[in-house]
């Protein structure tokens, strides 16, 4: 059951943003939740210049079945030209809440 279950992170410009795409992301059963961490600093390198901005980072709980379907929407409702998904197996957890995902994303 673990092998389903990934922990998807994304960098959003604000709470707002980060807030309505979640919102949609867990409406559309394509994530069972979503934990926004405000105040995230962030400095990275983008088109040929190094940046810096305040970010909300969002740790959203989905499936490997839905992750295309849930990697679509983000990139569909996302202001970044090229926004940030990085996806973590889960290779353990409480089997409950691990039910509990796979039962909220189908």
């Amino acid at each position: 059951m673990a092998d389903q279950v990934l922990l998807a992170v994304s960098t959003f410009p604000d709470v707002e943003t980060a807030n309505r795409i979640a919102e949609a992301l867990v409406a559309g059963k394509l994530a069972a939740c979503a934990n926004l961490m405000p105040a995230v600093h962030s400095i990275y390198h983008w088109k040929d210049k190094i940046e810096t901005a305040g970010e909300v980072m969002v740790f959203f709980k989905t499936t490997q079945d839905r992750l295309a379907a849930f990697e679509g929407k983000l990139r569909s409702l996302h202001p970044y030209e090229v926004p940030e998904l990085i996806c973590f197996n889960v290779d353990s957890g409480s089997p409950d809440y691990l039910r509990w995902v796979i039962d909220n994303c189908r």
